[in-house]
This record gives C-alpha cells, sequence and structure tokens, in this order.
C-alpha cells in the first residue's frame, strides 16, 4: 500500500543517514560517499505522493565529502556546487558564499572574485529581497577582495617604487580597488554583528589616505553602539588605531578599562598595568594592581614573565613604602586559598628554576612577600640562587626576611 511504502521509505532513509553519520564520524570518506550517492537515487526513485526535494543536508553533507575525499578534484567540487546553486533558489548564495570560501583555501582569488560577481548579479523574483542580508556578505567579501588586491597595489608603489606611466598605471589600479572596496565594506558594518575582518580592512583604507576622523568614528560606532554583540576585538582595534595617532593615556585607558572588564586575561592588560602604574592618581594604581592579579588568575599567564614582574615591581614598592598595604591584602583575600598551589608549589619552583631563572626570581619575591619566608617556592628558589651564588637572590632573601612582618599583616 502507499502507506506502507512511505513508511519503508523513510526507514531506510533514516537508515541511510545513520550510515552516513557513522562513516563520516569515523573518517571514512569513501564509505560515506557511496551511502550519499545511495541516498540520492533512492530519492529520486521515490514514487510516493509526496515530494522530496534536494534538502540542505545534501549539500551539507556532500561539501563535508569532498572536502576530505582522498580522490575528490576541484573540477568535481565545482560541478557539485553548480548542482547545488540550482537545485535551491533559497539557499542559493548561501552555497555561492560556501564555493568562494573553497576556492579561496585553494588559492584561487581570481576565480572567487568572478564567482562573487556573478552571485552579485543574481535576482529571482521575491527571494532576492528575501535574501538580501546575504547579499550584502556577497558584496562585503567582493570588498574584501578589492582590498587585497588594493593591498598588493600599494606594496608594489611602496616596494619598488616604480616611475612614469607604470607608476599612474598601479596607482590609477589601486584608488579604483579602494573605490570598489570601501563602497562594499561601509555597507556591511553598518548592520550589527562580528565584523572583525572588515572593519579592519575599512580603517585601514580609511587611515592610508589620511582619513582619520572617519576611521574613529568607525571604530567607536563598532566598539561601543549597544546595538553590536559585545566584541573584545573592537576595543582592541580601538585602542591601537589611538595608540598609532598618539592620543592621550586617559583615552587609551579608558579603551582598556572596558576591555579589561570584558577578558580581564587579554594579553594587552601588560600595557593596561603599566600606563596605570605610571599614574599619579592613586585609584588608578590601585586599578593596575587589581588588573595585573586578574591576569595572572588564568592559566596561560602562569609562565608570563612581564606579568609577574609587574606584579613584582608593584608589590614591593608598596611593601617598601608600607602605604597600601590594604590594597594587597584585598586582593589576596579572595586568591590565598588556591594561588598557593597554582603557583606557588615546589613542583613549580623546580621547574620554573630550570626553565627561566628571571620567572622564578619575579615569583619568588611575590611569593615571599605574600606567603612569607616560610613559602616552599620562595625558599627553594632562594636557597638555588645562593647557592649558585647569584647576587640579587641573596638579596632578594635578605629583602623577604626583613619584610617578613608584612606577610604577617597580610594574611591576618
Amino acid at each position: 500500500s502507499s502507506y506502507d511504502h512511505k513508511l519503508n521509505f523513510r526507514k531506510s532513509k533514516e537508515a541511510c543517514l545513520s550510515y552516513i553519520q557513522d562513516a563520516m564520524l569515523q573518517k571514512q570518506w569513501k564509505r560515506a560517499a557511496e551511502f550519499l550517492t545511495s541516498y540520492i537515487e533512492s530519492l529520486e526513485k521515490d514514487y510516493s505522493r509526496e515530494h522530496v526535494g534536494p534538502s540542505e543536508m545534501i549539500w551539507r553533507i556532500g561539501t563535508e565529502i569532498l572536502c576530505h575525499h582522498s580522490h575528490s578534484s576541484m573540477k568535481e567540487f565545482n560541478c557539485f556546487i553548480e548542482q547545488m546553486k540550482i537545485s535551491g533558489v533559497k539557499r542559493y548564495l548561501k552555497v555561492c558564499l560556501e564555493h568562494v570560501f573553497h576556492l579561496l583555501c585553494n588559492g584561487q582569488v581570481d576565480e572567487a572574485y568572478q564567482n562573487l560577481s556573478l552571485a552579485e548579479s543574481w535576482r529571482f523574483g521575491d527571494q532576492t529581497a528575501i535574501q538580501d542580508k546575504e547579499m550584502k556578505l556577497i558584496q562585503a567579501y567582493k570588498g574584501l577582495l578589492d582590498y587585497y588586491s588594493w593591498s598588493k597595489q600599494k606594496n608594489i608603489l611602496l616596494e619598488h617604487g616604480l616611475d612614469g606611466f607604470a607608476d599612474l598605471s598601479v596607482e590609477q589600479e589601486m584608488h579604483s580597488c579602494f573605490r570598489k572596496a570601501a563602497v562594499n565594506l561601509k555597507e556591511i558594518i553598518k548592520i550589527p554583528g562580528v565584523w572583525d575582518p572588515f572593519v579592519k580592512c575599512y580603517v585601514d583604507l580609511l587611515e592610508f589616505y589620511g582619513d582619520h576622523n572617519e576611521a574613529l568614528q568607525v571604530l567607536n560606532e563598532y566598539a561601543y553602539n549597544s546595538r553590536f554583540p559585545a566584541n573584545p576585538n573592537a576595543h582592541v582595534y580601538l585602542y591601537q588605531f589611538l595608540k598609532r595617532q598618539g592620543e592621550s593615556k586617559k583615552s587609551l585607558i579608558s579603551a582598556l578599562k572596558i576591555l579589561h572588564d570584558i577578558v580581564p586575561s587579554h594579553e594587552l592588560m601588560i600595557d593596561f598595568n603599566t600606563m596605570l602604574q605610571k599614574s599619579k592618581k592613586r585609584k588608578k594604581r590601585r586599578l593596575g594592581l587589581e588588573v595585573i592579579f586578574a591576569a595572572l588568575d588564568y592559566a596561560g599567564w602562569k609562565e608570563n614573565v612581564k606579568a609577574w614582574s609587574c606584579l613584582a615591581r608593584q608589590v614591593k614598592q608598596i611593601v617598601i613604602s608600607e602605604k597600601h598595604l590594604h590594597w594587597i591584602k584585598e586582593e589576596w583575600s579572595s586568591r590565598k586559598d588556591w594561588w598557593p598551589a597554582f603557583h606557588f608549589s615546589r613542583y613549580l619552583a623546580k621547574r620554573n628554576w630550570q626553565k627561566n631563572k628571571s620567572l622564578s626570581y619575579e615569583k619568588a619575591l611575590v611569593a615571599g612577600i605574600l606567603l612569607g619566608k616560610d613559602c616552599k617556592y620562595f625558599k627553594y628558589i632562594s636557597h638555588q640562587g645562593c647557592k649558585a651564588q647569584v647576587k640579587r637572590f641573596r638579596m632578594l632573601k635578605k629583602f623577604v626576611n626583613r619584610h617578613n612582618p608584612v606577610f604577617l599583616r597580610i594574611s591576618d
């Protein structure tokens, strides 16, 4: 009966998809391709009245198999993608984008640009309006490739210094690429979203032609517009631009403060701490201590010599002056239960001493102040340093022993 046929067909289809999934998970691409061929053939031979059109699943699975199959070629991939383009109007622009990415990954930049141009001219009734966002992406990636061409022409001019007609020809080509790139890149970054590569390229274009006000406006909008998702890179780009333009420390600190709130483990926290420590304002120096403590909470910073040096320097200054010891106490109170095992174990002392003497010195100074002269880390490092007759380690031992009462005040 028709019902039995539909039921059996659905069961066999689901079983076939399960086999495909299993083969792909095991990276058996040849087996997966055979099952996909059977799956497509079964769809074509389905005699039930219920129409089953080509699904996005075939496109996604087929693309994945062709990208990994040992015997697939670029020609076969292009042929498959072209079939997918004409088989589903609703997915046309998405398939075009994936095709472009694959061409770029294989170094076929000109072919990718040609495909973007064809996609940009695509029109299909109401679908054109429905896929407006996809079309903007098509135009944006075309702008990105125009920027790539502009950058190549710029480098030719700057590096080789062509003369006469050759120089004029390259410059004209460069300006043509600039105009095309700027138009498309400007449009995509108006839409709320994460557009890092597009923003960076557009700002580079504006900076090169001296339009710094427009560049600053773009970066401020990208970083501070509430319609855009929170994005650490937006604040990184703004900070880097302000630094290149020689803006005030106040502006730089403001940009990094927000970055610290979003990603306290960001590599720029070293720069942030350094600027804050140089400030005459007590509030900013206090924030600097908070920033470097917070960064060292993360495993990726455990062996960062600069970070430990920043913390050691500030802690040492506070101990010598005996002012603001409560700053250290406030930061240490939430960490004293887990930092000793995380940073200051005897095992880490041995490893740090073997790998990096400078790191072990900075950490030993911090450990001695925070945990006292009986700290395992400090005792091991100071002993090894004195044994090796390194002067600064003898001075380190004397400093910690002399200021051991500070440890009692902090740990109280």
